[in-house]
């Protein structure tokens, strides 16, 4: 019990660091008026359309982008001054939540408006999430890069824990226009931090052209099977376990019969499973040994736990399956996060998560129009069956046609993780 304590209290070590610790309290307050945006921008879609299928697809337009402009981004994060590409993302997204919050104000808000600012916010993700990333291994450093990871997947999930329920809250006292306002405005604390923080980046020389650049990250991909396993795993929360949230309206309505506060709670009840998986689980599964069976654990958990969730017409089982789902998800991301990070050239870092950000970010929003038509065609409840099934029967395939896996051990030093026999 006295090392479970000593490894959680350890996994905080980054925030000893000045520059990580400033900017991950801009980062805090943001992400609280992400997933409130997240939350209001579902509800407005449901009441305007009563379709999944439109709910599938605003998620896709807002992560389409990513799948098309991933070699073209990390390329250019490895280039360009990372504080200064945030800066500029960080204020177009502002600029985007603004115009929402004014078209939904005015009453003028329409499917197309909101397919349209998705697909322009997707844009500005596109370059924004390689370039965050391989920025908290320039604040934090190699040495302490996979703790912070995973501090600030703690961040992350605080922000999807309470943003959501924050929004249900705006939605039915203030007016769903609220948590557009309020996500507009806590853009300016981030941009605030990254005015103020230095960092420490390898900048990339070449003079080749994108796309051979690029060409270069995919060949070191092609050369290591464990960076193609942890591509595979998150490849299967990405697919079947991601696309779940974007048809919670569903559910809430058809299903357990409530309003949009019950949205929130469910919403709030996921961020809640991944806050405790992303504070207590990883931290400790961490520096465990059999990195591919830790992984595969968790993949299996969460689909188990989303067959139960589809099962549930009952709010607390309900809260409790979304609670458990999420519970694991963070060990997948984090470590595929983490450990993609350590094994890259310093100069390839962000090429790399660029292409993890593709396979899986790039291809959700096909999940998330699969989700979307196959629930307004087999109903709800059966198309999260059919997700966690295929999560945890892609699981046993992986494990079984890859032996090796098995017994593979991350290295705990920065550099290629190791295969023990």
């Amino acid at each position: 019990m006295r090392n479970i304590f000593s490894t959680l209290w350890d996994s905080f070590s980054p925030l000893r660091l000045r520059n990580f610790r400033l900017y991950l309290g801009g980062q805090a307050i943001s992400l609280l008026g992400t997933f409130m945006q997240i939350t209001a921008q579902s509800w407005v879609v449901w009441q305007l359309s009563h379709s999944t299928t439109a709910l599938g697809l605003a998620a896709m337009l807002s992560s389409l982008p990513i799948l098309f402009l991933g070699p073209w981004a990390g390329v250019w994060a490895d280039r360009l001054d990372r504080r200064r590409v945030l800066i500029a993302s960080q204020t177009s997204a502002m600029i985007l939540a603004f115009a929402f919050a004014v078209l939904v104000q005015m009453n003028a808000i329409q499917l197309w408006h909101i397919y349209a600012l998705s697909l322009l916010l997707g844009i500005v993700n596109a370059l924004d999430m390689p370039t965050q990333q391989a920025f908290i291994g320039d604040l934090s450093g190699m040495s302490q890069v996979r703790k912070a990871v995973v501090v600030n997947a703690m961040i992350i999930q605080i922000g999807r824990m309470l943003g959501p329920a924050l929004a249900g809250f705006a939605i039915g006292v203030l007016g769903v226009a609220t948590a557009f306002w309020l996500n507009g405005l806590s853009f300016l604390a981030v941009i605030a931090s990254l005015l103020a923080v230095r960092a420490t980046q390898v900048r990339g020389t070449s003079t080749a052209s994108v796309i051979e650049e690029y060409r270069e990250g995919l060949r070191f991909i092609w050369s290591e099977p464990r960076i193609q396993d942890l591509l595979v795993f998150t490849i299967l929360i990405t697919l079947f376990a991601f696309p779940v949230i974007n048809i919670l309206p569903a559910v809430t309505t058809e299903i357990l019969r409530r309003e949009a506060d019950v949205l929130g709670l469910l919403l709030a009840s996921s961020g809640a499973g991944a806050l405790v998986g992303t504070l207590l689980v990883a931290p400790v599964v961490q520096p465990l040994r059999r990195t591919g069976l830790v992984l595969g654990s968790a993949v299996a958990w969460a689909g188990v736990w989303e067959i139960l969730f589809s099962l549930s017409a009952w709010l607390p089982l309900s809260l409790i399956g979304m609670f458990l789902v999420s519970l694991t998800i963070p060990v997948v991301l984090t470590t595929a996060s983490g450990l993609m990070q350590t094994f890259a050239p310093p100069t390839m870092r962000a090429r790399l998560l660029s292409t993890l950000l593709m396979v899986t970010f790039g291809i959700q929003p096909v999940a998330s129009l699969l989700i979307g038509v196959s629930a307004d065609h087999l109903g709800t409840s059966l198309a999260i069956r059919v997700n966690g099934v295929l999560m945890v029967v892609g699981t046993i395939l992986l494990l079984v046609i890859r032996p090796k896996l098995r017994e593979w051990e991350a290295s705990h030093q920065p550099g290629i993780a190791q295969d023990m026999a």
